[in-house]
């Protein structure tokens, strides 16, 4: 699908982020405009959310997974006992009841590298994919309902990042940042990765610029902020959940492979760190390639929890992508269920 080809923020719901015929918001926003005041209830949103999530099965496997890293990032002590930067085992261990991966050249227990290296990564994934979603959230919607000289400015801003290849950018500012920790990771990464989800965002925004209650709204003298906020921002629920999956994933492919050619701190253990060291002590030649593949599995079964989310939520906003068979049965279903029960005619018994 497509969220995997574009840049980050870019997905099949925003492809559509256009207006709808009839003057209504796109399907792409996937939960429906409130009538009157525009806002939604986030409580009911989030049932809306739970019930789509739990009908479809590519969001509930990466719901599942998520789930899973989650609480091996929260509670790494539980599943590993050993120090993962403890030198203290054999070198170059082979996997066996006390040391299931293994241990490494430098006589480290791999599994527990792998399990206290996953809390990094999420604090990665979930900080840009927050914070790049809420700067591009201010940014595009603000650029589309103020218009004039702020919306100019603010799409020169956009159009810039736009056009600069985003991991080559990170290279180099990482070359000037050696040894970045987890926050400048997250600073850099959500600074430069904003730009297309902020374009994806102003388009849909550009589609409600006219609508009955942003115009009520401005008869009633609300303020511009208050507007943005509460009247434009709540009707893109399902957009800005997809644009944070999509960030999220691209932020644990970029500082992998920026911890991975030693742009990151090689002294904090997670799964990028993890394939720099292994890199750099020839692990397959030495007859070590777990230390290779386990944390590459890692990477990739992540991103996967992040994609399958993002094209499940692609497909509960979007009607048009949802899979042909689930829309005939629901179609089905709702013709029984409107189609009235024939009544029997009694039968008539003949006597000759």
């Amino acid at each position: 699908m497509a969220t995997l080809q574009t840049p980050p923020g870019a997905s099949e719901a925003g492809a559509g982020a256009g207006a709808a015929p009839g003057g209504t918001a796109p399907a792409a926003a996937g939960l429906p405009l409130a009538g009157g005041g525009g806002s939604i209830s986030g409580a009911r949103s989030l049932r809306r959310m739970g019930r789509a999530i739990t009908a479809n099965r590519k969001a509930t496997a990466g719901t599942v997974l998520l789930v899973l890293f989650i609480f091996v990032a929260l509670f790494p002590g539980l599943i590993a006992h050993d120090d993962p930067q403890a030198q203290i085992y054999p070198r170059g261990l082979t996997p066996n009841a006390q040391h299931w991966l293994g241990t490494t050249s430098f006589g480290q227990d791999l599994f527990a590298q792998v399990i206290y290296g996953t809390r990094p990564v999420l604090l990665i994934a979930f900080g840009v994919g927050l914070l790049a979603t809420v700067v591009a959230m201010l940014i595009g919607v603000a650029a589309a309902y103020l218009g004039g000289g702020w919306d100019g400015t603010l799409n020169v801003i956009t159009d810039v990042l736009l056009v600069i290849p985003l991991f080559p950018l990170l290279i180099i500012i990482g070359s000037y940042l050696h040894g970045a920790g987890t926050a400048v990771m997250i600073a850099v990464i959500a600074a430069t990765g904003w730009s297309y989800t902020a374009r994806q965002l102003r388009a849909q925004a550009l589609s409600l610029r006219n609508r009955d209650f942003l115009n009520a709204a401005k008869v009633r003298g609300e303020r511009r902020l208050y507007v943005i906020c509460v009247e434009i921002i709540p009707t893109m629920t399902s957009l800005l959940v997809a644009a944070f999956l999509t960030n999220a994933l691209y932020a644990v492919l970029f500082s992998s492979s920026l911890q991975f050619i030693g742009l990151g701190d090689p002294n904090v253990t997670s799964w990028g760190t993890m394939l720099y060291w292994a890199e750099n002590n020839e692990a397959f030649q030495t007859g070590l390639p777990l230390w290779i593949i386990v944390p590459g599995l890692c990477i990739v079964t992540l991103g996967a929890a992040f994609a399958l989310l993002n094209y499940a939520f692609d497909e509960i906003g979007n009607p048009a992508l949802r899979p042909v068979r689930s829309m005939r049965a629901r179609t089905t279903r709702l013709a029984a269920v409107n189609t009235p029960v024939a009544r029997r005619r009694p039968r008539v018994k003949r006597t000759d």
